[in-house]
């Protein structure tokens, strides 16, 4: 039988600290974890400021499909095998159309996206990719043409949000891929 404790570097882990740490994870996957996976596991504040601001971007008022095509767009690009898992599922539960989904990563060559969705993904792919592509004037006021200055605040701090969990899951290595289950 496992231990239903792991020692973190400031004491030992109980389930309810692990549930704070990272409410993705039970504390029964973290005691099977490699160093890589846990390593960045045990400092509940900022995890938390993270999971604050997901929080936050959810009641934006964007669309709630807007947010689930963004949050998958910046995870193809990133290459983070969960997030594309996590967000093509919540997209369907969301009513996401399969041609959509699958289309997603060719979307300027389709007509299956509204001009507010391809500002929107115009702009997650230059945030994105910034350090190739600069952020060019033209995407922000291409997006700047489909979403009002709030709204265009909102859509970047939610591009912000889903690239810092893409890298906090690529970095750790968790959570695997395919073991997200919706819960809506």
């Amino acid at each position: 039988m496992v231990a239903t404790t792991v020692r973190s570097r400031t004491g030992p882990l109980t389930r309810r600290s692990a549930a704070v740490a990272c409410p993705l994870l039970s504390l029964d996957t973290l005691v099977g974890m490699s160093e890589r996976n846990s390593a960045f596991r045990f400092w509940p504040e900022g995890y938390g400021s993270l999971q604050t601001l997901s929080d936050l971007v959810k009641q934006s008022g964007l669309e709630p499909e807007l947010l689930e095509l963004v949050k998958m767009r910046a995870s193809q690009i990133n290459g983070c095998a969960y997030c594309i898992d996590m967000h093509s599922k919540d997209a369907r539960m969301n009513g996401e159309t399969e041609q959509r989904l699958y289309a997603l990563s060719a979307w300027r060559e389709t007509p299956f996206f509204t001009e507010r969705e391809r500002g929107a993904l115009g702009l997650t792919e230059a945030v994105t990719l910034i350090a190739q592509t600069e952020t060019t004037e033209n995407v922000v006021e291409d997006a700047s043409s489909v979403f009002t200055p709030e709204e265009l605040t909102r859509l970047l701090y939610l591009i912000i949000e889903i690239n810092a969990w893409n890298r906090l899951a690529i970095t750790t290595g968790s959570p695997n891929p395919g073991s997200y289950t919706p819960t809506g």
